[in-house]
């Protein structure tokens, strides 16, 4: 094979690449762990705590026209207690999501085990734009075709009511408000006791 086949099947090959994961020792994407900490925390209190007592579904809900987001909220509650079929059947986003959580805190573990983090770079958007709209879509038409099941409340599902959830969302307040203002004063005081150069 000459040298002139081997250009055209890496340029193919290149033609092809969408995502291409990077071995770096610093973490590029620092908000997919915290989105994933944020995330399983909203699901753990979606399971133990019951369905917000909100009405949550869009304009369009009642008469019928089901969303590519509904059934996401039972569906994640399903997810997290163990029952991927019933997620599955109410949103297969919801399994999705909660897989891509799991999967992103094991790599903030690992990154900070190891102090090597798996970053993926994006070589093009445009293959990305289309395939994620070719997925909502179908995943819109699959939604309408379950709309008997996602227009039924079920019975048994108990909420702790919203006393509890304000609880939460304040709690998440409070943390994230913490989170900003203790950053500025910690990298001032960082700035303050570092040694300065000498002068010449």
């Amino acid at each position: 094979m000459g040298s002139g086949e081997e250009h055209t099947m890496s340029k193919d090959r290149r033609l092809w690449t969408v995502c291409r994961a990077v071995w770096a020792d610093h973490d590029g994407h620092r908000w997919v762990g915290r989105l994933a900490a944020i995330g399983i925390a909203a699901g753990m209190a979606l399971a133990f705590f019951g369905l917000p007592p909100l009405d949550l579904h869009g304009p369009l809900y009642r008469e019928g026209v089901m969303g590519p987001l509904c059934g996401g909220t039972r569906g994640l509650r399903a997810a997290m207690r163990g029952h991927a079929a019933e997620a599955w059947g109410y949103n297969p986003l919801s399994v999705i999501l909660v897989a891509g959580a799991a999967a992103a805190l094991v790599r903030e573990g690992a990154g900070r085990i190891s102090g090597r983090w798996l970053n993926l770079r994006v070589v093009r958007r445009w293959p990305l734009v289309v395939v994620g709209g070719l997925l909502l879509t179908a995943l819109t038409a699959r939604q309408q075709t379950q709309a008997e099941l996602l227009r039924t409340i079920p019975g048994d599902e108990s909420s702790a009511g919203l006393p509890l959830y304000l609880a939460t969302a304040v709690l998440a307040v409070a943390i994230v408000t913490l989170r900003v203002v203790s950053g500025p004063r910690s990298r001032q005081s960082s700035s303050l006791t570092s040694p300065r150069p000498p002068r010449s």
